[in-house]
This record gives C-alpha cells, sequence and structure tokens, in this order.
C-alpha cells in the first residue's frame, strides 16, 4: 500500500521513568502496521532552544539525554517521508512510550539510498557500496545484529542522503544487518568527511632560505573538530589538526595596538619545552578591538544549506539555534537576508531590520531540508543579494552554514574556489561556518573562507556557536584589516635553522610580501594571531643581540595600498618561568597538535609532558577553554593507549 504523510501521535503518560530522570525514553512506531521507524529524528526544545537531539535505532527506540530535572520540554520528531511532529510541554518526569505516525495525505516517499557497505558475513573485507532500498525496506530490516555496541544513528538524510551510525567505543561501531554494514566514519568503516593534505613543515637551514613569509591566517575551525572527534571516542586524522588554528582558537592577552596602528605587534623567545637545546619564538599579532555600538551598519546574507544531508539536530537544527544567537547581537540598523539551497537555491527573507527578531526567527523556523546540494548556486544568489543591498562604509558579508557537501552543479573544489575568487573584489566578506559529521567537507570550506575574504569556524554545539557568534561577535564579523602578511628575516649568524609551527597551506613567496595585487589574511575587531617558530641556535647566537627582523604588511581596507611596520627580534632567551603566560600555553597547544598528528618533531613529547605544560600554564582562564584542552590531552592518551 503507497504510504502517504499525515501525523497521528500517541503519548502515555505514566511512570516509565524514575522520578527526577533527567532522560526521556520512547519509541517512534508506524501506527498502521505498528514496525518501529528506525532513524526517525527527535529533539527536545526548552523555551524555543534546542537542548537534546538523537535518532531512533533500528528498532525505532529513543533516548533524549541530558534534560533538565524538572519542568517541561517541547518534542519534535521528523522522519524521512512524513511530515514533523511537536508535542508540546512534556514533562520531563514522563515516559514518551510511543510516537505513531500515520501514513495518510501528502507526498509519496519512494526511495532514499542508504550509503553502506555491503558485507557477507563470512568475507567482510569484499564490499560494494550505495544500495537503493525504498522506506518499507527499511523498515522490514532484520533487528539483528552482529558485533556491534549501543551507539546513536545520527543523521538520515531526505532525497538521497546518507545514514550514518556512531558507536559508542573507542574504535568506532559497525552494524552488521545480514550482512550489510552501516558504519559512522571516523578511523574504521567507510568516511566520506574531507581534508586536504597538510605536509608538515620541516626545519630549513637559514644559510639557504633565511626569509619566511606567510599569511596570517586566524580561522580556528580545527580545534572544534577535533574536540567533536575525542568526545565521541576517536582520534582526528592527522590532516583534521591544523596546527595554527588549534593555537589561535585561544584568547591570549597581548597588548592592543596604539591609535596610530591598527594592528599590534610583539616577539618573544624561550626555550622550547619538548627540544630544549632548540628556542621557541612567538610572533604575536592583535587587531584593534571593535565596542559594539561604535560598529558600522551590517548587511548580512545567511546562506543556508538545507540539502537532504542537513537533516540532523547537529546541523540544520544546530544552524538555526546559531543564528538565533547571532540575531540578539544585531539592531535595526543591521538588515539580515536568508538565502536557501538545496537541489535549487531561493531567497527565504528578504532585507529586514535586525530588530524584527520575530519575523527572522519565523523565517528561520521554516526551514527544513531535502534534495540535492547545489551550492554554486546559492553562492550566487547570495553574493547578488549582499551586491543589491550594499552598505558603502558597512559591514557587508556572506554568513554560509554547511557540512560542505556540495554535490549538484558546480562542486568541484577547484570551481567553487574560482566563483568565490570571482566575488573577493565586491567588498563582500565571506564567513564559513562547518556544522555535522560523516559527510563533513573542511577541505573545501578552508578554501572558500581562504579565497574569499573570510574566516572559517566548525560549530558543534550551542556553547562553541555562542564562541563564536556572540563572545567572539566582532573578529568574526568585522573584518579591519584585509591582506596581511608576516615576513620574518633570520641572521644566519645567529639561527643555524627554524621550522614554522604550522601554517603549511598559508606559505608565501619572498617577492608576495610586497606585492599588494596577492591575496593574503584578513583580520576581524579584536582578533589576535599567535605564530610559533622553533629555531635551533647557530654557535655564536650569544655575540649577536637580535635574531633578524619582522615585518608585518596589511591594508585598511580591500584594493587600499598597504602599510607596513617593522621590528627587530631579540635574541634574549626566556626559562619556562620567566616566559609569558602566552607563550607558554601556545607552546602546551602547539605539544598537544603535534602528538595528535604524531609529529616527527616531537622530541621528548609524550602526553603526560604535554598534560604537565597545559596545567602549568592554564592561568586565569575565565571561560574554562584551557581546563577544556586539559581534559582532551587526557582523553587523547586514553584512546592512543587503548589502539596498541
Amino acid at each position: 500500500m503507497r504510504k502517504y504523510l499525515l501525523l497521528y501521535v500517541l503519548l502515555l503518560a505514566t511512570g516509565f521513568l524514575t522520578a527526577q530522570t533527567s532522560c526521556l525514553s520512547g519509541q517512534v512506531i508506524d501506527v498502521d502496521d505498528k514496525e518501529p521507524l528506525p532513524f526517525a529524528t527527535v529533539q527536545a526544545f526548552q523555551k524555543g532552544k534546542l537542548i537534546a537531539g538523537t535518532v531512533t535505532d533500528l528498532d525505532g527506540k529513543f533516548e533524549l539525554c541530558p534534560l533538565p530535572k524538572s519542568g517541561v520540554v517541547d518534542v519534535q520528531v521528523d522522519y524521512t517521508g512524513y511530515p514533523s511532529a511537536q508535542i508540546r510541554s512534556v514533562p520531563v518526569d514522563t515516559s514518551l512510550v510511543e510516537i505513531g505516525m500515520d501514513s495518510k495525505g501528502g507526498v509519496n516517499l519512494n526511495e532514499v539510498v542508504i550509503k553502506a557497505y555491503k558485507v557477507p558475513l563470512t568475507q567482510r573485507d569484499q564490499t560494494t557500496s550505495g544500495q537503493t532500498v525504498t522506506a518499507a525496506q527499511i523498515r522490514s530490516l532484520p533487528r539483528r545484529r552482529v558485533g556491534a555496541r549501543r551507539g546513536k544513528v545520527a543523521g538520515l538524510s531526505k532525497e538521497g542522503g546518507p545514514i550514518m551510525i556512531r558507536g559508542s567505543r573507542t574504535n568506532n561501531t559497525d552494524y552488521f544487518v545480514d550482512g550489510v554494514r552501516v558504519s559512522g566514519g571516523g578511523q574504521s568503516g567507510e568516511n566520506r568527511e574531507r581534508y586536504n593534505k597538510i605536509t608538515e613543515n620541516p626545519f630549513l637551514r637559514t644559510k639557504d632560505e633565511a626569509i619566511s613569509t606567510l599569511s596570517t591566517d586566524v580561522d580556528r575551525a580545527a580545534y572544534a573538530n577535533v574536540r567533536r572527534f575525542l568526545n565521541n571516542g576517536q582520534l582526528p586524522p592527522a590532516d583534521a589538526v591544523r596546527t595554527e588554528e588549534m593555537i589561535n582558537y585561544f584568547p591570549y592577552d597581548d597588548a592592543s595596538p596604539d591609535a596610530e596602528n591598527k594592528i599590534a605587534l610583539t616577539a618573544e623567545t624561550m626555550i622550547c619545552p619538548w627540544a630544549p637545546k632548540n628556542r621557541l619564538l612567538r610572533v604575536s599579532t592583535k587587531a584593534m578591538p571593535l565596542s559594539r555600538d561604535k560598529a558600522p551598519a551590517s548587511n548580512f546574507v545567511f546562506l543556508i544549506d538545507v540539502s537532504g544531508s542537513m537533516n540532523s539536530a547537529d546541523k540544520l537544527g544546530l544552524v538555526k539555534e546559531s543564528f538565533k544567537l547571532l540575531l540578539a547581537e544585531l539592531g535595526s540598523e543591521d538588515r539580515v537576508s536568508i538565502v536557501v539551497y538545496a537541489g535549487a537555491s531561493g531567497l527565504v527573507l528578504p532585507p529586514t531590520p535586525g530588530s524584527e527578531r520575530e519575523t527572522i526567527l519565523s523565517a528561520l523556523d521554516r526551514l527544513k531540508s531535502g534534495g540535492g546540494t547545489a551550492g554554486a548556486a546559492g553562492i550566487e544568489l547570495a553574493y547578488k543579494t549582499a551586491e543589491a543591498n550594499f552598505i558603502p562604509d558597512g559591514n557587508n558579508r556572506v554568513v554560509l552554514a554547511t557540512d560542505g557537501d556540495f554535490n549538484v552543479g558546480t562542486s568541484s573544489q577547484e570551481a567553487l574556489v574560482k566563483l568565490i575568487e570571482g566575488k573577493r573584489k565586491s567588498g563582500i566578506f565571506l564567513s564559513v561556518l562547518g556544522f555535522g559529521t560523516g559527510n563533513y567537507n573542511e577541505g573545501t570550506m578552508q578554501e572558500l573562507a581562504d579565497r574569499g575574504n573570510g574566516n572559517h569556524a566548525y560549530i558543534d554545539c550551542a556553547a562553541e556557536a555562542r564562541k563564536v557568534l556572540v563572545e567572539e561577535f566582532g573578529g568574526t564579523l568585522f573584518t579591519v584589516a584585509t591582506d596581511v602578511k608576516l615576513q620574518l628575516k633570520f641572521k644566519p649568524e645567529a639561527v643555524k635553522a627554524y621550522r614554522l609551527i604550522g601554517y603549511e597551506n598559508r606559505l608565501l613567496a619572498t617577492e608576495d610580501f610586497d606585492d599588494d595585487k596577492k591575496d593574503a589574511a584578513e583580520m576581524g575587531a579584536g582578533h589576535s594571531v599567535t605564530v610559533l617558530y622553533e629555531i635551533v641556535p647557530a654557535k655564536t647566537i650569544e655575540d649577536h643581540h637580535h635574531l633578524g627582523e619582522l615585518h608585518l604588511r596589511y591594508k585598511e581596507k580591500v584594493g587600499k595600498r598597504s602599510r607596513k611596520r617593522s621590528a627587530m627580534i631579540t635574541t634574549r632567551v626566556r626559562s619556562w618561568e620567566e616566559a609569558t603566560e602566552n607563550l607558554r600555553w601556545g607552546a602546551a597547544v602547539a605539544e598537544f597538535a603535534m602528538l595528535l598528528r604524531g609529529s616527527e618533531h616531537l622530541g621528548k613529547a609524550d602526553w603526560s609532558h604535554c598534560e604537565s605544560l597545559a596545567t602549568a600554564a592554564l592561568g586565569k582562564d575565565e571561560k574554562g577553554y584551557r581546563a577544556e584542552m586539559l581534559g582532551l590531552i587526557r582523553k587523547a592518551e586514553e584512546l592512543t593507549n587503548a589502539r596498541r
């Protein structure tokens, strides 16, 4: 019988959960044939904010955790081919036993694609992928699991998106259902996440190459992404660990620039913790902060991916919550437009004053996911919308929210980058916000941000959204300097060799430094950038007062001529105890990243050493970011030991 869409909800409220529970459990079924519905998305909201989300398992069962100890929540259920169900004011001490979904009326669901491996149980090393199955076949899958422990089903996409299952074991979980394995990525099983290759910078002999030039990009996405892997019980792929982004995720208390300069420039050297015979040099730049009341009017275009691959709580659900946080920072002089794209693109909300929050919130709440991902068409429309409402001397910016899984129309990284580069001179900046797991395309998003006069962040939770869009509002969304470049000229008499730690894809040729046509990094208001070098001192280093010269070049506006600042790098070397907290913490994060990457330059570094460095450099840590990393170091050590 053809299944049509209508919703019937059966709510049985009795004490199946113990009092004071912080979890709400139940089962989603098809009310017609009483069959459980696997892969249905279940979310809990309180006062309009998403507080918990999960997906039903193969038996249609779910558990929402953690929830408040008391009060009520609103529960929303989504299933491929069915309209959303919204159940208001469910007491958290109630057991949501059954949610029955009737299939009458609406649009017929013909089939979805399950991205899986077909693995004979006797020959699991022989695989094929990409089965097409009907919705009825998904529901009728045998419930037998082979070698699987409890896990979460996280993300059945509408109209052809992948099914992903995350397990709770440290090496991920593979589910075998009558010979078919469905796995959630990571380092075992199939993973569609994509990262551009990183080849660690080597030591360079100063007598052969004394000049180091780089673009000081301030993207910080890698740390949140690494945190997501570790919290999910997995070690991240090496190419997901961008050392400079790990280091620059944290706030540092560098001095702000004076009134004459928009960027402050400092340098400091200490004994290298993992290689005591070497030196560790920290170069930092900090842009002038910008108070919210003095910020120029903003013309924001929210470009939101609503394709099938975004159909999960950690994707489109979190996108909505993130933009709601940002709206609280806007005023009547600001403008917000919303462009969406899936199989096609469209303008969902014309330019609307930031003070009309209810209108903007309503437009966000109406967004649903489904279809392929025609990202290029969405990008074109977003820039066209921004250009039509351009604010001279204002903050004109496209804010792209996506998992980066472009698969319709122009979809190659190279073609998308060329498209963005063509928009670069428009005076419209780009912020790229990455979401989700399983098919996260970090490589493309990184390149789009780099080439589009923009920045890139990865948002794995509401707290990260608040950090990026509220706490770092100016730095993320207000550019105060463009084409920012650093150049260091080391003295061969004082420095035998050096290596730049991170920034592998930010390197520039020596001649690029003085070339104003060469694109480089952007810096937001109040942003600081840390650059670390490991230095092998020459035997005559004590005979010199300086390690070399430090140069900074930047533009105050797109298209203007650049300004240059210079300073000398002193040979004064501090001990660990004498060094500033900024340098000590930067060293601890660098060592953490090196261990995760399996660097060949580890020296005496190991997990115990790294934990000691981080513990000794915690400082005030008012927001707890450093303490969080200390916990991640311990998790990484446990996962590393478990792998041996």
